[in-house]
């Protein structure tokens, strides 16, 4: 279905399914053009627990994040995945992988350049995003990473990566005091959800679900972290660790620190910059 401005919108799209879990589904933002476009995956936050494809987080106005895309060329594939207690880990990063492999086999449908693709996540979606632009077939966990829900063929490299305040090493959280619930809600320990156990029982894959250990591998795609430095949930030294591994491989990192701001990017002035700089980087690595 096509908008008045010319943009193609695909809603809903079942991507992946698999027996006694709900669909997944993605919905794709496609800008007028007369050659296939570069595409960016969207993988909303919520903690591993909650959320939904189709809105950012309350402090960043849809608006504003899908306009942005698709004013700089390129289309927008929001995607659902599962939650952590529906599924632990790895289900999330497989359903992530469905999706870029899904939108590269349909790309001719949807009119995207199936070889330029990026990902871009905030808090959990950052984590998971994080993680698709890091771990590869080849890599110290291989195919386990990859699953084999969905389109099982086709690649799920991605040219670029943004990662909005996402955790970078677990172990290292455990000591960190979470915040508060809110009055009359019950939330599980995020990590001991997405892991099916803590950290202490499940050792190794809270080090497998870690993006910190695939960052010295083989060069990654360039990375955009930013964080504020004041987030009470991930600490801002997440992504500063992260930084410094991708540095290290030799990888194009840049970590912009928004200063004072809490997780979500609570107590910014103005998000506006944050988004139009992630934006620019995208278009810049894919080509638009």
């Amino acid at each position: 279905m096509a908008a008045e401005n010319g943009v193609r919108h695909f809603d809903a799209v079942t991507y992946a399914t698999t027996p006694g879990y709900r669909p997944r589904l993605l919905d794709v933002h496609v800008p007028a053009s007369d050659k296939p476009v570069p595409a960016v995956i969207w993988i909303h936050g919520g903690g591993w627990l909650h959320g939904d494809r189709r809105y950012p987080p309350p402090t960043i106005p849809v608006e504003l994040l899908h306009g942005s895309i698709l004013r700089a060329g390129l289309a927008l594939v929001c995607i659902d995945y599962r939650h952590s207690l529906e599924a632990p880990f790895p289900a999330q990063l497989h359903d992530v992988k469905a999706a870029i492999r899904y939108v590269r086999q349909f790309a001719d449908t949807f009119g995207v350049n199936a070889e330029r693709i990026g990902v871009w996540g905030e808090s959990a979606g950052g984590h998971l995003a994080a993680l698709a632009g890091l771990t590869r077939p080849d890599g110290p966990v291989g195919e386990a990473l990859e699953g084999s829900v969905g389109v099982r063929d086709g690649h799920t490299a991605v040219r670029a990566v943004v990662d909005w305040y996402g955790v970078s090493e677990i172990a290292s959280l455990l000591s960190h005091p979470l915040p508060p619930a809110p009055p009359g809600a019950e939330f599980p320990n995020p990590f001991t959800a997405l892991l099916g156990g803590t950290p202490d029982e499940q050792p190794e894959l809270a080090r497998t679900a870690s993006p910190l250990t695939y960052a010295d591998g083989a060069t990654p795609p360039p990375f955009l972290l930013v964080h504020g430095t004041a987030d009470k949930l991930v600490p801002y030294s997440q992504s500063e660790v992260l930084a410094e591994a991708l540095r290290s491989a030799g990888g194009e990192v840049i970590l912009q620190p928004v200063d004072g701001a809490d997780h979500i990017f609570l107590g910014a002035p103005d998000v506006t910059p944050i988004v139009t700089r992630s934006v620019a980087f995208l278009a810049r690595h894919l080509g638009a």
